[in-house]
């Protein structure tokens, strides 16, 4: 990387770049003016995680990148955030923006790189540096960090059922209920549910398809965030920050009769942990109603939208060796995405 140009200067309205443009910087990175206690001008930060470097210069240019990169400057983008990790080698914001910009450029080794300094910065690495790398093809195929996910989570959970229901046209939990029913009326059994266990429960969305068949929802979430929302549904009876097989292991055996997993399998690569730990859990009779997104090729992917996509055979094969049966198995898309339908399925797993 290119040392600091002396060129490069933060002036009073704007950005010099090394290429000798000069951007006027937007309000929030411009020099506060002093007047009156309360009037100064606020700081915008991006709608999205943001982890300060510690260094305020560093922090500005990165907040100017981010500025740029949605104006569709990528180079002159990506010039600032070199600039930004000069100043602060280990600022995993920066290196994060820097990997996607570089990534959209066609720089897939350099993207690499830029995504490896973002998961070596925060130990956390909750940009999600490591699905990227996933993506792109620099490390194998594995979990997603913990951290990522909660952090994503977390900042997605206050306004997470108005983008769901209102932008991406979220249909998870009625499919399953759909689902559930068509499978219980098929075998003769009640739709009524004494115990069920609904994991990745969010705000609580997949519990409401189901309240009135349910004595006794458990809610299963990764995001503390997420189950301040699920609380204040008043859906559940409990609920757990944990993941999903963690929340299952603390289950005693059989003592559920319906579990749930509306649009969180998503967020698995390995299924085959959650259904061995679903058929422990499961009373004779239960079952394990769960959407997926899937593609039609073989085996695990990691789709454009950076979540596990998982082909239907694929998911068939794991079900039998887990011992469960599948007693439903269909395409049906649980939401949308730039306004397309994702594919997906909707699957009822059940344990005899």
């Amino acid at each position: 990387m290119r040392g600091l140009d002396p060129r490069i200067h933060l002036l009073k309205n704007c950005f010099l770049l090394m290429d000798g443009r000069a951007y006027a910087a937007p309000k929030g990175l411009r020099p506060r003016r002093r007047g009156k206690p309360g009037h100064d001008e606020p700081r915008k930060m991006p709608a999205r995680l943001f982890l300060s470097s510690g260094d305020l210069i560093a922090d500005r240019r990165f907040e100017f990148a981010r500025d740029l990169q949605l104006k569709g400057d990528l180079p002159a983008a990506a010039d600032l955030l070199e600039q930004a990790v000069e100043l602060a080698p280990n600022f995993p914001s920066a290196w994060f923006t820097l990997g996607e910009i570089r990534a959209e450029l066609g720089q897939h080794e350099a993207s690499a790189a830029a995504f490896r300094k973002a998961r070596d910065s925060d130990p956390q690495d909750r940009h999600g540096a490591a699905v990227w790398l996933m993506r792109l093809g620099a490390d194998q195929l594995g979990e997603m960090p913990k951290g990522y996910v909660r952090a994503l989570f977390d900042q997605y959970a206050p306004r997470f059922e108005a983008a769901l229901l209102g932008d991406l046209g979220y249909r998870a939990p009625q499919l399953l209920f759909k689902a559930v029913i068509s499978v219980r009326i098929a075998a003769k059994k009640p739709a009524f549910f004494k115990r069920a266990i609904d994991l990745g429960c969010g705000t609580g969305l997949g519990a409401g398809a189901f309240a009135k068949e349910v004595d006794h929802f458990i809610g299963i979430d990764l995001s503390p965030g997420m189950i301040e929302q699920a609380r204040a549904s008043g859906l559940y009876a409990e609920l757990e920050v944990a993941d999903m097989v963690e929340g299952l292991r603390a289950k005693p055996d059989a003592s559920a009769n319906l579990l749930l997993a509306a649009d969180a399998m998503c967020y698995v690569s390995d299924i085959a942990p959650v259904l061995i730990e679903a058929k422990r859990v499961l009373a004779p009779g239960g079952v394990f109603a769960f959407t997926l997104e899937t593609h039609e090729g073989d085996g695990v992917v990691i789709g454009e939208g950076l979540r596990y996509a998982h082909a239907a055979e694929h998911v068939r094969a794991k079900i039998v060796a887990a011992g469960l049966a599948v007693a439903h198995l269909e395409k049906a898309s649980p939401r949308n995405e730039d306004n397309e339908p994702v594919q997906g399925l909707v699957v009822v797993a059940g344990k005899t």
